[in-house]
């Protein structure tokens, strides 16, 4: 039987209600990953005629995540993170390659902070990857890449802080 966003956003909030931290967070992470791995919750929610970049399917009003879909064009970001909140990126169709960063200089009003690269690593389809409140991290794909990913709060509109790689 197809894995359904209602047992997707049930799962989740049980998790989250029963531990907000590090366990919480990390049966979060499985959850993405199950979906990710999901055939028919992908074509679903991330099928051909889905060509969005971003689209929130479900947000908890009591808990305040939410569950979103991207369809990624091939691009390399910029180092950044999540401001008040953490992320989970799933990789429900190609690769992403994520780059970790330590900031060595916090950003200072419009001033970007500095960041040097600690490592880079991949995430292909059924992967994901919490990212906690602090944790710096860009991605870079080659192709389009589709994704499943929770926010612990919904991030449009949050402005977060910037950062620039230095050597």
């Amino acid at each position: 039987m197809a894995y359904t966003l209602e047992q997707m956003a049930d799962e989740c909030r049980v998790a989250l209600a029963s531990d907000s931290g590090a366990v919480g967070r990390n049966a979060v992470r499985q959850i993405v990953e199950k979906a990710c791995q999901d055939d028919a919750f992908v074509a679903t929610h991330l099928g051909p005629d889905n060509d969005l970049p971003r689209q929130v399917l479900y947000e908890n009003d009591e808990l305040g995540f939410c569950i979103l879909v991207h369809v990624a064009a091939p691009e390399t970001g910029l180092p950044h993170g999540h401001g008040p909140t953490w992320a989970i990126y799933g990789i429900a169709a190609g690769i992403t390659e994520m780059t970790d960063w330590h900031c060595t200089e916090p950003p200072d009003g419009r001033t970007p902070g500095k960041v040097v690269k600690v490592k880079s690593y991949e995430l292909p389809r059924g992967t994901a990857q919490l990212y906690n409140e602090g944790d710096l991290h860009s991605s870079r794909r080659e192709n389009e890449v589709r994704m499943v990913r929770v926010e612990g709060k919904n991030l449009m509109g949050v402005r977060r802080p910037r950062y620039e790689a230095v050597a």
